[in-house]
């Protein structure tokens, strides 16, 4: 962002060759002038180049609780509830060494995950608990599962000190909606969980009809949640900056008592204090220019060119990729990334296995050495129960991506190829898919539904799950039967003498009209 990078300027450079420069407002706007004077005092004569207080400089930490007032519609946090860090993967690695005391200390995450709290954790000597993430339900997460988790943990002897939630998700995509913070606000609080909030991708939200809801807001608006402990983690480097480089960042934390915040202070004191750079521009994340002033317009104009590159490159991602025959790909509400399944012949996983890899990680390390492109396997972010899969951003410019989905295209046909060729799946009398078991899953299931068995038929890209008496499948290339009620692609079976397909939405209406149920 032009503002950004010229207010940075100013700051860094010496007051004769910037702020005090006689043609200084010939190079530079009155406004951005004005704001790195202002930043100068703060940080004081030694400049940028020199130390601060470990938790920031005290006006910038003022700006993101302004910030975070103006966000939530409540009170502004204390100053002093706010760490500037070099980052947030500076202030979780914080808040996990206070956390995580020994070996029985356990932290609930995500699965699908982001792979940063399972490498910590590990690290740290903790254990992770993962809750899996519906992704019939928008990759939402249910308080059943939670609770299940929860009991499971406690059972191992565990002792489950925090739960993460990724919001927007990362991998996934997903926006979350206020319902579902509202039980998980009410999940942690009841039992005595420290919330972390991971919200780097706030500005990053795509679906016209979702908005970014902070854990935060939502845990002053919810009844029993005023206990509630929270640490919310921000970024410069996602957003419409992208200024991963600069390592700027802040934690807030809500409701964590005193003595507790005393030694999360000296743990940032071990690393003296976050860059000063890195600190101007998470004040300038926060506190952009307003209505009035002479950079508004200008820099206005340059984050909607930022954020409409990202939402046409979104679309154009997903579609490219569920265009090649064998992927799947669902379009994410927010976030930077794509997480598509793929369809590959049986024989490639027998290969896999013999090579000890997954499916999916030889699968991406063909398509890196045939065509250049780089991509993660969707295991290694601890999905349990995906065939095949990977993750993939949509950040490239507008012409690598065409140039991108030509390589996946081409590669995928001749992976296929190596070792085969893709079969179509087949459809048991229900309508399911029949489909050959993925790596650690077990051979059969007919205890739960007979004659569903895992077989050695075709792989498909999806997975099986029974809740709530109904049968869910994550949709194909080969099988996109539609809900009857709402013609959703979406796949549910009411476990009826009809096999009625309809949508999740539609499910709670037809099961309690429907008397073929068993």
């Amino acid at each position: 962002m032009t503002y950004y990078r010229q207010v940075l300027a100013l700051c860094d450079l010496p007051p004769e060759c910037g702020v005090d420069h006689p043609e200084v407002k010939r190079m530079y706007p009155p406004d951005a002038i004005a704001r790195a004077k202002e930043y100068k005092a703060a940080i004081g004569p030694a400049g940028t180049g020199a130390y601060s207080h470990s938790q920031g400089i005290l006006a910038f930490r003022e700006h993101v609780a302004n910030f975070i007032e103006a966000r939530d519609g409540h009170v502004a946090p204390c100053a002093d509830d706010i760490f500037l860090t070099n980052g947030a993967s500076a202030g979780i690695n914080h808040i996990l060494q206070a956390l995580i005391a020994g070996s029985n200390d356990a932290v609930m995450i995500p699965i699908a995950q982001y792979p940063i709290y399972s490498a910590l954790i590990t690290l740290l000597g903790g254990r992770q608990v993962g809750y899996e993430l519906d992704e019939s339900l928008g990759w939402a997460v249910t308080k059943s599962e939670l609770e299940k988790q929860l009991r499971y943990a406690r059972e191992n002897g565990l002792t489950v000190k925090a739960m993460v939630i990724l919001n927007p998700g990362n991998p996934t995509g997903q926006v979350m909606d206020r319902d579902v913070l509202e039980i998980i606000c009410r999940f942690c609080s009841d039992n005595q969980i420290v919330l972390l909030a991971d919200e780097v991708y706030q500005r990053n939200v795509y679906a016209p009809n979702k908005t970014f809801l902070s854990a935060r807001k939502v845990a002053l608006e919810t009844p029993g949640c005023e206990n509630l402990q929270l640490v919310s983690f921000h970024s410069t480097s996602k957003g419409l900056i992208g200024e991963c480089g600069r390592r700027g960042g802040y934690m807030e934390l809500h409701n964590i008592d005193s003595r507790v915040q005393e030694n999360v202070h000296k743990l940032a004191a071990t690393g003296l204090c976050s860059g000063l750079a890195d600190q101007v521009m998470t004040s300038l994340m926060v506190n952009p220019p307003k209505v009035g002033d002479e950079s508004y317009e200008s820099f206005v104009a340059e984050e909607k060119t930022i954020y409409d590159g990202l939402v046409r490159r979104s679309h154009a991602l997903v579609q490219g990729l569920d265009a090649i025959s064998g992927v799947t790909c669902e379009q994410a509400e927010g976030a930077i990334y794509a997480f598509p399944s793929i369809t590959i012949p049986q024989s490639a996983c027998i290969e896999a296995d013999k090579r000890n890899q997954t499916p999916d990680l030889m699968y991406v390390i063909s398509l890196l050495e045939e065509t250049g492109i780089c991509v993660v396997p969707a295991s290694r972010f601890g999905q349990r129960m995906v065939t095949v899969g990977f993750h993939t951003t949509f950040l490239p410019p507008d012409d690598k991506m065409q140039e991108a989905f030509e390589g996946f295209a081409r590669h995928h046909a001749s992976f296929c190829d190596r070792y085969g060729g893709l079969a179509i799946p087949t459809l048991c009398n229900d309508g399911m898919v029949i489909r050959s078991p993925g790596r650690g899953e077990k051979r059969s299931r007919g205890g739960e539904e007979p004659g569903h068995e895992l077989c050695t038929r075709p792989p498909f890209t999806g997975r099986w799950k029974t809740e709530n008496n109904m049968w869910t499948e994550i949709k194909t290339k080969y099988a996109k039967i539609k809900c009857a009620l709402c013609n959703t692609k979406i796949r549910t079976y009411c476990k009826c003498d009809k096999k009625v397909p309809m949508c999740t939405e539609c499910y709670g209406i037809h099961i309690s009209n429907c008397s073929n149920t068993n």
